[in-house]
């Protein structure tokens, strides 16, 4: 599906069927939901129902295939493999048409266009080349053209043709319908001249249209494809098997739809939860970012509730499944697939002209057919003229002008770092009033790093020394800072000096007894005793932290940043701030879309304090803390009631919120659910580029305006030659190729400086 139009044709196709109650389509993710009472009419029956006049139907649990090593692909990369399929059909007809279209032109341009010159330069001199129109006009050439260019017709433009068909089938005209009329009539025309042995044929501009419409189509789904392929998955944050746990102890692997509530299920670290359910022993730490977006791991206990697709981080957890053996991934997806398919696609701006188009172009061979019968002229030539009028006047170069330019602009963004799956984006960036951003992954890094260390250079290095054994992410990042191991020379892993000398490296100590916590790790180093985790669990084990220590800990966790406290031998002795820093282009980015005039809000789930930073900035007109995903989708649908909205995000969690906005914008960063939601993802992880997609957007109405205007200019300078009967073929091949080179090489135009 390429546009609204084909959204209202499938819906229609499916509802004719008996057992259909409702059917939803939506081009942006080229899926149909159909609500069917499948004892009167299956699924493959309705896939049957819909692979018609050229689209193909398939399940949507089809779009995930296992792949060469066992792991899964997601449904956009299978998309990604049928549409390939597809445009590989697409560019064997764009060949056929240059081919075999290159091969007929040549007669054109030997023969039939210098005969046509002579009617401008000495009217009836033609006997130079009567005698070789004579032999093309002849029983063997004739039917050749025919046949030729029937077959031009119906490959290179049968994509047009079915979207004429159903333009007229739901009586919506289209730029297809109307590049059609030109293609369709030139020939029909030419069949009818020929056998009147009339020398005016114009199987080239059948030709020639055809090939051009279809390759600016071309180009336009070659550049999506292109698109397409610079996405990666970075994240998949379903299950599709979980450990069964038995009583016994033993586990067994089973799919995660053959669990029933009640069930346990075994989950290691480092592993997702499959389904929603409780903590059914013992503690450990999970982490929530994917669901909730709260940065930090959170330690669940015995009876806790925990969320499928979470991460445990540190320990095993044994999970009870709940009432509904379904993941909190699970109920995302659903809610993004609601908001979509709600929402149908926008329909393009060309296709509104071509409908208002449509009634002239129909109406102008009547009038031109009642003005010659009015003067006297015979029958023949009255319907000769009024397709021939029809045939010129048919603004066919919107078909080209659109696609082309669309093409252009989205190239134009994907070489900047901006993919677009939909050419209706840049209309609605340019009506976007509100940007949302999440905050987590989004404004920032999305990854812990120290950002502060306040201990003794020694005990940093076994602090070390014991998190390059943990998983938790502020373990990574600590374990990183202080390894001495890659430089050897008194400076840690980040070039931050070190005062100990760099004698000893986190990789050489020895540690002994390691042991992990819900909210920490411990172990003996070099034989003293070292616990590094939060201010709780210093107080769980008994070991003191002075005052100011603790005052120190409330500041930082007022800053929004982590603390992890460091300590020897029964007591704290320092302090590392661990944290997720801003995105270098933050300030810049907020500054510019504020100076374009569009209000700015922060979304995230972490605690207040952990925004600040953002709610001092003079472009941030609110921030919301503590928000859920239902609460971020909650917020964009009561912003969308008076305003049009664009939401930035990365996370899983951003999915819902990402696909409710009027616009979504998905970070590089950011899992496959939050790409599949977007409009518009940014692969390079540069936020500048939400600034540039609105500049592009800008750009790219003034080119289209610009295109169509040139479109509309040919129909200008031909409609008065044509209406007297001044044209002839040569001179509107002429005209078709000086106004599709003009159209092209306005689009090929930069958008914006660099």
């Amino acid at each position: 599906m390429h546009s609204a139009t084909c959204e209202a044709f499938l819906e229609a196709v499916a509802e004719d069927r008996e057992g259909v109650r409702e059917a939803e389509a939506s081009y942006v993710t080229e899926t149909i939901r159909v609500d069917h009472d499948p004892d009167r009419i299956s699924a493959a029956d309705l896939e049957d129902a819909l692979s018609t006049v050229g689209y193909t139907a398939y399940l949507r649990e089809e779009a995930t295939a296992d792949d060469e090593t066992g792991g899964t692909r997601r449904s956009r990369e299978m998309s990604g493999v049928r549409k390939r399929r597809a445009e590989d059909m697409l560019e064997m007809r764009y060949i056929v048409g240059i081919v075999f279209g290159s091969f007929l032109l040549l007669p054109f341009v030997a023969v039939f266009y210098p005969m046509y010159l002579t009617e401008f330069t000495n009217w009836g001199a033609i006997s130079h080349f009567e005698g070789a129109f004579t032999g093309f006009s002849g029983p063997l050439y004739l039917p050749l053209f025919l046949i030729m260019t029937g077959a031009i017709l119906y490959l290179t433009g049968g994509y047009l043709l079915r979207g004429a068909y159903i333009s007229l089938k739901l009586r919506r005209p289209t730029t297809d319908l109307l590049a059609s009329l030109t293609i369709v009539s030139a020939y029909i025309f030419s069949i009818i001249v020929s056998g009147l042995g009339r020398s005016d044929i114009y199987f080239d501009l059948t030709i020639v249209v055809a090939s051009i419409v279809m390759g600016a189509t071309y180009y336009e789904a070659t550049v999506k494809r292109r698109a397409t392929d610079r996405l990666t998955d970075l994240t998949v944050s379903q299950v599709d098997t979980a450990r069964y746990y038995a009583d016994d102890g033993s586990t067994t692997e089973i799919p995660v739809a053959d669990l029933e509530s009640g069930d346990q299920v075994l989950v290691r670290e480092g592993e997702r939860i499959p389904v929603d359910g409780t903590l059914a022993e013992g503690e450990c730490a999970v982490d929530e970012a994917v669901v909730t977006g709260e940065s930090l791991p959170v330690t669940k206990r015995e009876g806790d509730p925990v969320v499928g697709g979470s991460v445990v981080t540190t320990d095993a957890a044994i999970v009870d499944v709940g009432e509904r053996t379904t993941s909190s991934i699970d109920r995302l997806m659903r809610v993004v697939w609601n908001v979509q398919s709600a929402d149908h696609g926008v329909t393009r701006r060309a296709d509104e002209l071509a409908a208002r188009l449509a009634p002239i172009v129909l109406v102008a061979p009547v009038v031109v057919g009642v003005g010659s019968l009015l003067l006297g002229a015979s029958a023949l030539t009255t319907a000769l003229a009024a397709l021939m009028t029809l045939m010129v006047v048919s603004p066919w170069a919107l078909g080209f002008a659109t696609p082309y330019s669309v093409a252009t602009s989205l190239e134009e963004a994907l070489e900047r770092g901006i993919v677009v799956f939909d050419e209706t984006i840049f209309e609605r960036l340019r009506a976007v009033n509100v940007v949302v951003f999440d905050k987590t992954g989004t404004l920032t890094t999305g990854e812990m790093s120290v950002l502060e260390a306040d201990a003794p250079d020694d005990l940093l290095t076994a602090a070390a020394a014991l998190e390059q054994r943990a998983a938790h992410p502020a373990a990574t990042a600590i374990a990183e800072a202080f390894d001495e191991s890659e430089t050897g020379d008194g400076t840690d892993a980040d070039g931050v000096a070190r005062t100990d000398g760099g004698t000893a490296t986190a990789g050489e100590r020895e540690v002994q007894d390691f042991h992990t916590h819900a909210t920490g790790v411990e172990g003996t180093v070099d034989g003293r005793t070292v616990l590094v985790g939060h201010p709780d669990l210093f107080r769980e084990r008994g070991w003191t932290i002075d005052d100011d220590l603790a005052a120190r800990l409330e500041r930082t966790r007022d800053a929004g940043h982590l603390p992890v406290v460091v300590g020897r031998d029964g007591s704290a002795e320092g302090i590392v701030v661990v944290g997720d820093e801003p995105r270098e282009t933050w300030d810049e980015t907020i500054t510019a879309l504020d100076d374009a005039g569009m209000d700015i809000v922060v979304l995230t789930g972490d605690d207040g304090p952990a925004a600040d930073v953002f709610d001092r900035h003079p472009g941030v007109d609110h921030v919301f803390a503590g928000v859920s995903p239902e609460g971020k989708t909650a917020a964009v649908e009561r912003m969308k009631t008076d305003n049009r909205v664009a939401m930035v995000g990365d996370g899983t969690n951003d999915a819902p919120a990402l696909a409710a906005a009027d616009l979504g914008i998905s970070l590089g960063s950011g899992t496959a659910l939050a790409a599949d939601a977007a409009d518009v993802a940014i692969v390079d992880n540069d936020l500048a580029a939400v600034d540039r997609a609105f500049a592009l957007a800008r750009a790219a109405r003034d080119r289209l305006r610009q295109n169509l205007g040139l479109a509309f200019v040919y129909n200008a300078i031909a409609i008065p030659p044509a209406v007297l009967g001044l044209v002839n073929p040569l001179a509107t091949t002429v005209a078709v190729v000086v106004g599709a080179s003009l159209i092209a090489a306005n689009a090929e135009r930069s958008l914006i400086d660099d």
